[in-house]
């Protein structure tokens, strides 16, 4: 089966093409500039792959958690292109996407992962690898304070591999250690995504384009009241 992934939830951008057995892929780092790269790295693969988006059987996105605007860009532009080419869609999780990448580079199978979502917070995911070789949720994702993290967690979480920017955002609060101390995995990559996200179609679990939706897991967020602002 063809796909397409792409992400923009967060500081990195990457794109992510199966197609007739070939994986073709981009990744950038690129804060603030989704809207400007997301697009030419899209075509840049298709035109590589010497393929159209109505040959292939659907696309993936990155539904966060992450930016809330990444987020927002990631999910605006996978709706437009599965429109334009009647494709279904399925979104992948940010935390999980970096635990995969967690067992594709280095073969870990217990991870947690943890983003700086600001405001003093961490989005968080506990994943551990299944008899497919997807790493799958333990407990649903969160958006905590560095320093209950361990509360969530119960403490039974040991051995454990760290992934993503929360664990140097906030080394001091953090009050669980991963085996690993030097972080490699800060930001997912659409490759990931596109090995969760074909399982999903596998599975039946692609919508319609109008059907897709961000997951921002904190629900609302606590701004600073203006003067005359309810």
């Amino acid at each position: 089966m063809n796909y397409l992934a792409i992400d923009a939830s967060t500081e990195a951008c990457s794109v992510a093409l199966s197609y007739q057995g070939k994986v073709i892929n981009r990744f950038e780092l690129c804060p603030q500039s989704h809207s400007v790269v997301l697009l030419p790295m899209i075509d840049d693969v298709l035109k590589e792959a010497n393929c159209k988006l109505q040959d292939l059987d659907g696309l993936i996105f990155g539904r966060g958690p992450g930016s809330f605007t990444g987020v927002r860009i990631g999910i605006g532009v996978a709706q437009g292109l599965a429109f334009s080419a009647e494709l279904k869609v399925v979104g992948v999780s940010t935390l999980q996407a970096m635990a995969q990448q967690a067992f594709r580079r280095f073969q870990e199978q217990e991870v947690i992962s943890a983003i700086d979502a600001r405001m003093s917070e961490v989005y968080t995911g506990n994943y551990r690898l299944d008899e497919n070789e997807i790493m799958q949720e333990v407990l649903a994702e969160a958006v905590i304070s560095p320093e209950s993290i361990s509360q969530y967690y119960d403490t039974r979480t040991s051995g454990f591999y760290g992934v993503g920017t929360g664990w140097g955002a906030y080394t001091e609060q953090l009050n669980l250690t991963p085996t690993n101390t030097d972080i490699e995995i800060l930001y997912p990559d659409a490759v990931d995504m596109l090995t969760i996200g074909t399982q999903l179609f596998a599975k039946g679990e692609g919508v319609d384009a109008e059907n897709a939706q961000p997951v921002y897991v904190r629900d609302t967020v606590s701004w600073k009241k203006l003067p005359g602002r309810e």
